[in-house]
């Protein structure tokens, strides 16, 4: 019966293990992307863009149909990220992701009018997965970046999979808003502290059944 318990539970935690093996490999190279595309120059934005990857591209943004995305305190302050369709000479409406507004606001949002140039990183759409808060269209508040639903909500079904999340510029941080991202995300890499608790479990199992293994054969045969 030990047997029988000890290795389903070792397949599982040794499984674990090297679950987070891969993940780490993943989320180092994906750490890497992002740092070479902020140390990069901005490219011109095309019809079939690298994801995370720093673009820039030029239109009129279309304020009439902005949107909110997601919840963020910021100092103590309620805020969401705010969507703005942008109208291209070229290629359908593209999303950008101008950056944080308070959601009770002290001070206005600049809406700029006319031909804009906005650099920033790429986003790709993301589906709704079913923890994910629900979506409330006809208020144009979001929690998830599903272009297949924002993109009809604004009344633009062929905006393309993805947003483009503009970043500021260069300098001291600004109370304007928005307040837009001032690098790509920055996600934590701890896997390898998940590697070695799993694994090491997996070690403490074996040292438990074999202590066990070797009392049991030192017992005397009836």
């Amino acid at each position: 019966m030990p047997i029988l318990v000890t290795l389903p539970v070792l397949a599982l935690l040794i499984g674990l293990g090297t679950w987070q093996v891969q993940r780490m490999h993943w989320k180092t190279e994906l750490l890497a992307r992002f740092a070479a595309a902020q140390a990069g120059p901005a490219r011109p934005l095309t019809a079939d863009p690298e994801p995370w990857a720093r673009f820039h591209v030029t239109g009129r943004f279309l304020h009439e149909r902005e949107a909110l995305l997601g919840l963020e305190v910021r100092d103590a302050v309620l805020g969401a990220q705010l969507l703005t369709p942008l109208l291209r000479a070229e290629g359908p409406p593209v999303l950008v992701n101008r950056g944080w507004v308070p959601l009770e606001r002290d001070r206005p949002v600049d809406r700029p009018g006319g031909e804009v140039r906005i650099e920033g990183y790429l986003r790709p759409s993301e589906p709704r997965g079913a923890l994910s808060a629900t979506d409330d269209p006809a208020a144009r508040r979001f929690y998830t970046l599903d272009l297949s639903v924002i993109g009809p909500a604004l009344g633009l079904p062929e905006m393309p999979p993805f947003a483009l999340v503009a970043l500021a510029p260069s300098g001291p941080p600004s109370r304007a808003l928005p307040q837009p991202a001032r690098h790509l995300p920055q996600p934590p890499n701890n896997h390898l502290g998940y590697v070695v608790t799993w694994y090491g479990l997996a070690l403490a199992l074996v040292g438990v059944f074999i202590a066990w293994a070797r009392a049991r054969l030192k017992e005397p045969v009836a």
